[in-house]
């Protein structure tokens, strides 16, 4: 059964700004920490994520000014968050958000926190996302599309 998409919690946000991701070696958790955090500002709209495995580091967020000029250059990304928070026993709610940008053909990079869910997709197809998700019946928080 699809998650209720009317319910408030499960409203679209397009987050300003751009994100980057990137694919670091495990060991470089500490200088990738160091060098996002040293001159960064938080100005109430920072999202960074950081996964580690025995296999890769992947550092997911918004750039900032002030971060290294690599991730500058990985910055093609816009983010949609589900407004949450939701509840763990709420299920279907990722599936039901991919299947619309799977029909599109849109290409996403997932993040999950204990409150929520993001979506990343490329900036060129933000549109098409956006069309895709509200012609199969999300709703956006008012003028974040």
């Amino acid at each position: 059964m699809a998650p209720p998409i009317d319910h408030p919690c499960l409203h679209l946000h397009v987050l300003p700004g751009d994100f980057f991701v990137r694919k670091l070696e495990p060991s470089q958790l500490n200088e990738t920490l160091k060098s996002l955090f040293q001159d960064s500002k938080d100005d109430g709209s920072s999202f960074l994520s950081v996964t580690r495995t025995n296999e890769e580091l992947s550092v997911c967020g918004k750039f900032q000014d002030g971060m290294p000029e690599a991730y500058k250059e990985l910055a093609t990304w816009r983010s949609f968050k589900i407004a949450g928070p939701m509840e763990f026993n709420l299920t279907g709610v990722l599936s039901g958000l991919l299947e619309p940008l799977k029909r599109a053909g849109v290409g996403i990079f997932a993040v999950s926190t204990w409150n929520t869910d993001y979506i990343l997709v490329a900036k060129e197809n933000v549109e098409t996302a956006i069309e895709a998700l509200k012609k199969d019946g999300w709703k956006f928080v008012n003028g974040s599309e």
